[in-house]
């Protein structure tokens, strides 16, 4: 018997001793697990956020929610680079090396760890509390605002009267590009006019701004700070707000299929659409967004490589540079011109782009020390070539064109000489519209103003004159940006609910 015993404790210990114990040192090994997932979690939150504020200015819950649900693929490259480097390659060096030190310490005491996740997670929440705008949104969760829901005038119930001859429209968003840009004597906040071309156009066509040189724009409400809710802003007259438990954007048929767009009402009124840009037509849901709201032909980067307009292998900034784009756009009204149907084309500029635009052949070196600068001097000069030959057409006597900014810079230096208090706005330009302004007068207004107003320019009438939370700015009614403030519009918008 007392031989026996020690082979007993041997096999016992063969086995793992104590139940206990190797139960206990298995909840250990997970919890252990989860205070460094933890961490890591902290870390990648805390530079995700100094990249974010350190790269865009003026971001919001909303446009970070929008794009984490929506498809990223074809993002440029170099802000994917700038994100490995600066998010993920410091997280995962803090993670290893806190890491390292648990393992090779004598003492592993784990709530201190979970300590150092816990701090890094609040000081990063409490950084976002104002910066991005997070409170706002947890309190629109919470308790929302009835601003849209007060305002919004849907345009399924009213109906819309086309002119018996529709009126071709030309829609150019301009990436980026706003009033800011034109020195102070024409309503800008730099010392030099960049966009001497573009300020001329303004004069020229109808910005609602008074008599004078003082050109005027639209100001991007929340929900309107990036491309895609700018665009969605501009045509439907409302917010782009999703909420967290919303499925991503990536694998919906539809986007927002009950809200009606500008593409819709063209449609229903038998115009043929397309949409060209020198970028994937999927990224940021740009491409759902065309094709859900009137069946609109996406010709993007990879349509016109299909087409071999350009080397299997070639790649500039977002895709194709927007020398490009205009060239592609000539063939491309010459074409729908040759139809009778009326047809809506519309473009996304991409050159001018964050962080400090791409330099493609065409531009000067003006400004020596700012390549920013000379970018958008060169997209003024392209923007005003192309609506030249755009005039020499025969289509030009039956068509209206609007040029709009799609929302203020998220370039973060590049306006740090502007006044904090000097109100930013995009650039905005109706030529050859099929309506007048009731007064000449400063308008104050936001870009959900140009749903309505577009639809004028091709000579619609509009029963009371408002669509979406737009206001048709060709008539004497008070835009909600009049009406309301410009701080109490933003205001309620980012204590709107999502739609």
């Amino acid at each position: 018997m007392d031989e026996k015993e020690p082979e007993k404790e041997i096999e016992k210990k063969e086995d793992g001793g104590n139940p206990k114990q190797k139960k206990f040192g298995i909840w250990k090994i997970f919890l252990t697990g989860l205070v460094f997932l933890f961490a890591l979690l902290s870390f990648t939150l805390y530079f995700s956020l100094q990249f974010l504020l350190r790269n865009w200015n003026e971001l919001t819950v909303d446009e970070i929610l929008y794009h984490i649900k929506s498809p990223m693929r074809g993002a440029g490259p170099h802000l994917v680079q700038l994100f490995l480097l600066s998010v993920l390659l410091p997280s995962v060096a803090l993670f290893l090396l806190l890491l390292l030190i648990y393992l090779f310490s004598k003492r592993r005491f784990l709530p201190l760890y979970f300590s150092i996740g816990f701090f890094v997670f609040v000081l990063t929440i409490g950084n976002a509390w104002d910066s991005i705008s997070l409170g706002s949104y947890i309190l629109s969760q919470i308790q929302s605002s009835s601003f849209i829901e007060d305002h919004y005038v849907d345009p399924k119930g009213l109906s819309l009267h086309f002119p018996e001859k529709k009126r071709n429209l030309i829609y150019i968003y301009m990436e980026s590009t706003e009033l800011t840009f034109m020195d102070e004597a024409h309503g800008g906040a730099f010392p030099e006019n960049l966009l001497p071309e573009l300020c001329a156009l303004g004069k020229e066509g109808e910005d609602f701004s008074a008599e004078g040189e003082i050109r005027n724009g639209g100001i991007a409400m929340p929900g309107a700070t990036w491309t895609m809710g700018a665009m969605f802003a501009q045509s439907t007259g409302l917010p782009l707000k999703i909420s967290i438990e919303q499925n991503s954007m990536d694998s919906q048929e539809h986007f927002f299929p009950s809200v009606t767009a500008l593409g819709d009402i063209l449609e229903e009124e038998g115009y043929t659409q397309k949409f060209l840009l020198g970028s994937v037509g999927y990224f940021g849901g740009r491409e759902l967004f065309m094709k859900d709201h009137g069946n609109v032909a996406v010709e993007d980067f990879s349509y016109w490589k299909r087409k071999n307009k350009f080397p299997r292998d070639y790649w500039v900034n977002w895709g194709f540079e927007d020398e490009k784009l205009f060239t592609y756009a000539r063939e491309e009204l010459l074409n729908l011109a040759k139809n009778d149907s009326p047809f809506n084309l519309t473009l996304l500029t991409v050159d001018t782009h964050f962080p400090d635009g791409y330099v493609c052949r065409l531009c000067k070196n003006t400004y020596p020390d700012n390549q920013y600068a000379n970018v958008f001097n060169c997209t003024s000069r392209q923007v005003n070539d192309f609506i030249s030959w755009i005039k020499e057409q025969d289509f030009y006597e039956n068509t209206s064109i609007v040029i709009s900014g799609d929302h203020p810079t998220m370039d973060r230096d590049f306006c740090n000489a502007v006044d904090p208090s000097y109100q930013r706005k995009v650039y905005t330009c109706y030529l050859n519209a099929a309506a007048s302004v009731k007064e000449e007068k400063h308008r104050e207004y936001s870009t959900f103003d140009d749903f309505p107003t577009t639809l004028a320019a091709l000579g619609v009438e509009i029963p009371g004159e408002r669509l979406g939370l737009g206001t048709n700015l060709f008539s004497g009614l008070p835009t909600l940006t009049e009406e309301f403030g410009k701080k109490a519009e933003k205001k309620s918008l980012k204590n709107a609910p999502t739609l």
